[in-house]
């Protein structure tokens, strides 16, 4: 049987300790982080970005079919992948935790490694949070702060007439690995009590569409190849709610439309493949299925043959008039109004 010890033994403080023991830091901005009232930074010769997101059990993940350590990965990936959207880069992560008596320590040993794992593999200290306690299960708040030159910090409202809208990677993945590991959930509950032990699903041949819900990655690499190519984006953003609604963002707050080309979508074959499957139309999860977290950006027209030879970028549209409205152009040639259907967490 695994070990288990109980929260209660070490306490709040005696938690955080454990937690975070070991820490160093890799930044020169990190001057004082885990064990004072603050975190102590400096940062003098940038601007300094600050982000935060909160993930609740039984809204944005499930504990039956995501382990604590992919959790904890993903916690921090969010929060690290808006920092990038911002064409900065992350320095620090604060860990807020709520937390029900159902919770071990062995549990949150599992949670953390997730969280230094990310952390360590983008170069970003945890310097700070606090654990608190809770009647509805896990909670995760986290806060992760960068930095960029303020001439290089990309806005949502730069978009002009004519820039070509872009993505990297392929979307609709991690919808797609939602879909499979709901419908096995479905399939455990509905076992009849003493069925025996069920059968464990076989997940050959979409282990990607897995790996993209359960283990997202910030994407620093497209960042760094924008500025190795002498590209900055006129708008940014990353793709967690859907194309769709992130790139109405973009559209509305620059006063802009857009054209985008289902053709030209990137999409991974095992999504298609699986769509079909549940009988789902690819580009619908494409553009609405949200957590891929994949950068949406825009640049000017001169900018086409640079951006069309960096790796894993794809040039899907461009960005019109505002009277001209956002639009999905089909594969027929016809048009039809793009509109917001991704997540919404406030959504009845």
């Amino acid at each position: 049987m695994a070990k288990r010890t109980e929260i209660s033994t070490l306490g709040e403080f005696g938690l955080i300790d454990h937690l975070t023991e070991g820490l160093t830091a890799v930044n020169a901005s990190t001057l004082r982080g885990v064990g004072d009232d603050c975190a102590v930074l400096n940062y003098p010769a940038s601007d300094v970005l600050v982000t935060s997101d909160m993930l609740m059990e039984g809204i944005h993940f499930d504990l039956v079919y995501t382990p604590l350590r992919h959790l904890g990965y993903k916690a921090a990936m969010v929060n690290l992948s808006d920092v990038y959207a911002m064409n900065g880069t992350p320095r620090q992560l604060i860990v807020n935790l709520a937390l029900s008596r159902r919770f071990s320590v062995e549990d949150m040993d599992e949670l953390y490694d997730g969280i230094r794992m990310a952390c360590e593999r983008h170069h970003v200290d945890i310097v700070g949070g606090d654990t608190t306690s809770s009647l509805t299960g896990l909670a995760i708040s986290i806060t992760c702060i960068g930095e960029a030159r303020r001439e290089d910090i990309v806005y949502r409202n730069g978009a002009r007439d004519t820039d070509l809208i872009c993505v990297s990677g392929n979307l609709g993945a991690a919808y797609m690995g939602l879909q499979l590991m709901e419908r096995e959930k479905a399939v455990f509950e509905s076992m009849k009590p003493n069925a025996g032990e069920p059968a464990q699903p076989d997940f050959s041949g979409r282990e990607y569409l897995l790996e993209r819900l359960l283990k997202p990655e910030a994407r620093r690499d497209i960042v760094e190849a924008l500025r190795a190519a002498g590209i900055r984006p006129t708008a940014m953003m990353d793709i967690s709610d859907g194309l769709s609604s992130e790139l109405m963002h973009i559209c509305k707050q620059s006063g802009t439309g857009c054209r985008v080309y289902e053709e030209r979508i990137p999409l991974d074959y095992q999504t298609a493949v699986t769509a079909e499957e549940f009988n789902m139309n690819v580009t619908t999860c494409a553009l609405n299925g949200g957590d891929d977290y994949e950068l949406l950006f825009t640049v000017p027209l001169t900018d086409h043959e640079r951006v069309s030879q960096l790796e894993d970028v794809k040039v899907i549209g461009h960005i019109t008039k505002p009277e001209l409205g956002c639009a999905l152009v089909a594969r027929d040639g016809q048009e039809f109004e793009l509109k917001a259907q991704g997540w919404n967490p406030l959504a009845e």
